[in-house]
């Protein structure tokens, strides 16, 4: 017998949350797939071929398709046109994809006991909803369960605890990063699949589940970004070549496209962020585009975005149960918050009419269309949009409360750990400090449109987005 922890223990991006020994004569290791939703550059997925190697057993795929709370018709479509590339990538690869709908960890079990899997291999998740999903399996499932931590370029398990900030995770990330930062392969079943032993589902066709699905079917699918790994893959080789250079200088400016736009893709999964890491070294590396101005410069800055920046939002999430409230925010900014709660507003609106993008700030309003027809919002502009909702609600809750409606409700990366963080930095000051006093804000950070009007062509902008 083989236990799990034998095979996958020594891989610090593996947690056992169930352990023991295989099944020898189960029919195959079941992965779980739910948030590296990829068929390549899956290190869950290279997770559980490795223990199928092992135990001389092919590997099944499993995706649930699930109601998720706030999600709607866009998300859901962006999602399934990936899964429906994923499944074919599955195939090819022999780790043939099924797809179930319902509740996840049901479905889960069902399966696992359905067809005698020998262990079970997920993907990890730092929000609540996912995290309870695990438990779940871990309690009632009678298998090895084991989840693989495949989306971020330092496994959690390094942080132990909540950081204050940028400052202090950045030096732990420096540190650790050679370690992660290595050349990407798959692995390869020894005990390929050419067809899944149950009912696949709608495996080969995912988006005609989209008509079974009971969700809010009024936000259009986006007009500009399609899901897949392809996709994924052929914008970050653009922004690689054409935007990279320039990247510190041009990305808080909103009016241009100076950014990866690859936020969407990072949210469901469907491209690796070791992946990405890799491209961009390698890039810089090989001395490409080096008569471009600044290449290693806008390098620095970039990876500061998407390693840093983007793990501190996890590990926010992580250790922070209240991640998406005005709870989890830091005392200070809470108290400030509190004695200012009743100063008079110039101008107060309500959720609907923030929605609908009818304020008198035309800025503002130019960033809530973006939003809303694209899926996006440029970054710079998030953190306007959310200070500005704090200035207008009638309560820093209710703000926080409507920015994260707003969020969800039109954001392809809604629901998500940077989402949550960004929201708890621009009303709640998290990692941030305390500012000058004023109306309002108390000592959370201030942004006015003068200063908006002095960093950006705030009139290009909102031309773009009439």
């Amino acid at each position: 017998m083989t236990k799990i922890e034998t095979v996958l223990g020594r891989d610090e991006r593996v947690e056992v949350y169930r352990s023991g020994e295989c099944t020898e004569d189960g029919a195959c290791v079941l992965y779980w797939m739910q948030r590296a939703q990829r068929g390549r550059d899956n290190l869950a997925l290279d997770a559980a071929i490795t223990l199928g190697n092992q135990l001389h057993m092919p590997v099944l795929t499993l995706f649930v398709l699930t109601e998720y709370p706030e999600a709607n018709l866009r998300h859901y479509q962006f999602m399934l046109e990936g899964l429906e590339e994923t499944a074919h990538v599955l195939g090819e690869r022999g780790t043939p994809l099924v797809i179930r709908q319902g509740d996840p960890p049901a479905e889960v079990i069902k399966l696992a006991c359905g067809i005698k899997v020998a262990a079970v291999i997920g993907d990890e998740c730092e929000l609540r909803l996912p995290r309870v999903w695990r438990q779940i399996v871990k309690r009632d499932l009678s298998v090895p369960f084991a989840c693989v931590d495949a989306d971020v370029m330092i496994p959690h398990r390094h942080m132990t605890k909540e950081e204050w900030g940028a400052y202090t995770i950045r030096p732990k990330i420096q540190r650790l990063l050679p370690r992660y930062l290595q050349p990407m392969s798959d692995a390869e079943s020894e005990y390929p699949l050419a067809q899944p032993p149950c009912n696949p589902g709608e495996a080969a066709r995912p988006t005609h589940l989209l008509s079974h699905l009971k969700i809010d079917r009024t936000v259009q699918p986006s007009r500009v970004f399609r899901g897949g790994q392809r996709e994924g893959m052929q914008r970050l080789e653009r922004f690689i070549h054409e935007r990279l250079s320039g990247y510190s200088e041009k990305r808080n400016i909103p009016e241009l496209d100076g950014t990866s736009q690859l936020s969407a893709y990072l949210h469901f999964g469907q491209i690796s962020i070791q992946r990405v890491v890799w491209e961009v070294e390698c890039y810089v590396a090989s001395g490409a585009g080096s008569a471009h101005i600044d290449l290693d410069g806008g390098r620095a800055a970039y990876l500061e975005e998407l390693i840093v920046r983007r793990e501190l939002a996890v590990n926010f999430a992580w250790f922070n149960e209240h991640y998406d409230s005005l709870a989890g925010c830091p005392d200070w900014a809470r108290k400030t918050l509190q004695k200012h709660a009743q100063d008079p507003r110039e101008w107060e609106y309500s959720r609907e009419e923030l929605e609908q993008a009818r304020t008198h700030d035309e800025l503002w309003n130019a960033s809530q269309r973006e939003m809303v027809v694209s899926g996006r919002m440029h970054g710079y502009m998030r953190m306007y949009w959310a200070k500005k909702i704090l200035e207008w609600m009638p309560s820093p809750e209710e703000a926080f409360e409507t920015a994260v409606y707003l969020n969800d409700k039109y954001e392809l990366d809604g629901r998500d750990a940077n989402g949550y963080t960004g929201i708890s930095w621009a009303i709640g000051g998290r990692h941030d400090r305390p500012w000058r006093e004023r109306q309002i804000f108390g000592q959370v950070r201030y942004m006015a449109l003068s200063g908006m009007k002095k960093k950006m062509d705030v009139a290009a902008y909102t031309y773009k987005w009439q």
